[in-house]
This record gives structure tokens, C-alpha cells and sequence, in this order.
């Protein structure tokens, strides 16, 4: 089957691109695992500063699984099983991955590929994108972990309403559902999630990851402990902390170091 995960890293901003676009960037076995392979090798790259993750071309993020390889390799309980597993992982791992990371959304962005970049920390689209999860039509159930992704950026309500109905709906619908943070003309979309990732990049990447961290962390419902708490105040003893203010008495663009 053909698709490939690929990575290239520019000035500490890496992007990765799901690339099958003779079947709409839908992922097949091999890309799920490539692309947890992949996330695996960023997230141990402390030089990192942000990650976009977009689709090949620009007439889709990703069309959700390769419907195609279901007969061989998800066809029953057990390899359904098997193949959650892999998805399970590659999704935990941009989920959880240290750096900041924006979906760059052009076109469709339906299935696993909305699983995809709901597991991204930003979503930037065009407004001719359009998603949707209508595994409804498969009789398939989105898998629990999968599930989570979605509801912990719209809620409860709206991810129900997503899978229930299975529609696909437009991006003027998604930003108002909380699903995408910005919505820019289709021809603007790489321009704007580049600059969101330069902005992103240029702060202090300690900071970054401590944000990701506590906003993860917020999302749990048992009570903040003192340790945790204190843990906010961990920036005023990193070099970055110092760099920061003193270039901002000078009036100075600060250069952080990731210390």
C-alpha cells in the first residue's frame, strides 16, 4: 500500500505530513505506525521549538483510515483490536508529545484524521475544509481513546453530536463548535499556520511545555496537589526566566536557550 509519514525540520519547527494524496491522505496501517514512530523521534528532540502536522497537497488534512485494507487487516475482533493498538499509540504520542503542536487543516479532515488533529494543542483551516466522524454509515464505533481526543476539545454534547449524526459540516460550524481555533481563506491556510508556529517558537520552550503539561493536567478532575502548585513557580529557576526579563527592561527581543 502506498503513504508515508514525512518529517522535515526547519529552524526548530518541524512539520510532518501524512502523505498519500492519490486517496485523500487516508491513513493506512503502515502510516499509523510511521507516524508514531516518527512522534516518538520529535518528542526526545529537546532543540524542537513546535511541530505543524498537515495533510499532502491541499485538498485534504486526512480522509480518516484506508476503508480499502479493512478486508485484510481489520476484519474481525482480534485485528480490529490489533490495529486499535497501533492507532491508540500514535495518537497518545501526539497527544503527549512535549512540543507544541499545530494541525494545519486544508480541505477534508474526516475519521482518524479528525482524531489526528484534535490530539494537536491548535487547528488552523480554510474555509472550504470540512469535517466529520460518519463511521455511523461503517458500523464502526469510535474507540474510546479515539473518542476522548475529540471530546476533550469540543465536549461531551458536541462530540455525541458528531458521531451520532455523522454529517460532514463546515468550518464556519467547527470554529463555533470549539473544534478549530482559527479559520483563514483556503490559499492563506499554510501562511497562518506558520505563523502561529513562528510565534509559538519564539517564546521560551520551557514554558511552552509546562503550559501543555498543566493544560493536560487540568483536564483531570481530582484536586491539584501542593507539589503540582508549586511546580508553576519552576520557571523563575530556569536561565530562560532570566533571559526573558532582562531583554525585556532593555527592550530587547530575547533568544532563549531551553534552560
Amino acid at each position: 500500500m502506498t503513504g508515508q509519514i514525512l518529517c522535515d525540520i526547519d529552524g526548530g519547527i518541524a512539520t510532518v505530513t501524512l502523505a498519500a494524496p492519490e486517496r485523500l491522505n487516508a491513513m493506512n496501517l503502515a502510516m499509523w505506525r510511521g507516524i508514531g514512530e516518527v512522534m516518538g523521534e520529535l518528542d526526545a528532540d529537546t532543540d524542537l521549538r513546535c511541530i505543524v502536522l498537515r495533510g499532502a497537497g491541499e485538498r485534504a488534512f486526512a480522509a480518516g483510515a484506508d476503508i480499502a485494507e479493512f478486508e485484510h487487516e481489520r476484519h474481525d475482533v482480534e485485528s480490529a483490536r490489533a490495529y486499535g493498538a497501533v492507532m491508540a499509540e500514535a495518537l497518545e504520542r501526539i497527544l503527549n508529545c512535549r512540543h507544541p503542536m499545530v494541525a494545519m487543516i486544508h480541505g477534508v479532515c474526516v475519521g482518524g484524521g479528525l482524531e489526528l488533529a484534535c490530539c494537536c494543542d491548535m487547528r488552523i483551516c480554510g474555509d472550504g475544509s470540512r469535517f466529520g466522524v460518519p463511521v455511523k454509515n461503517l458500523g464502526l464505533v469510535v474507540a474510546l481513546n479515539e473518542m476522548q481526543a475529540v471530546a476533550g476539545v469540543v465536549g461531551r454534547a458536541a462530540a455525541l453530536e458528531i458521531v451520532l449524526e455523522g454529517r460532514i459540516f463546515g468550518a464556519d460550524e467547527a470554529l463555533r463548535m470549539g473544534l478549530v481555533n482559527r479559520v483563514v481563506a483556503d490559499d492563506r491556510v499554510a501562511e497562518e499556520a506558520y505563523a502561529t508556529a513562528r510565534r509559538i517558537a519564539e517564546g521560551a520552550p520551557l514554558v511552552a511545555r509546562w503550559h501543555k503539561q498543566f493544560a493536560r493536567r487540568l483536564a483531570e478532575p481530582r484536586p491539584l496537589t501542593e507539589a503540582e502548585i508549586d511546580e508553576s513557580y519552576a520557571c523563575f529557576g530556569t536561565e530562560d526566566f532570566s533571559i526573558g526579563y532582562r531583554a525585556f527592561l532593555a527592550k530587547q527581543k530575547p533568544r532563549f536557550e531551553g534552560r
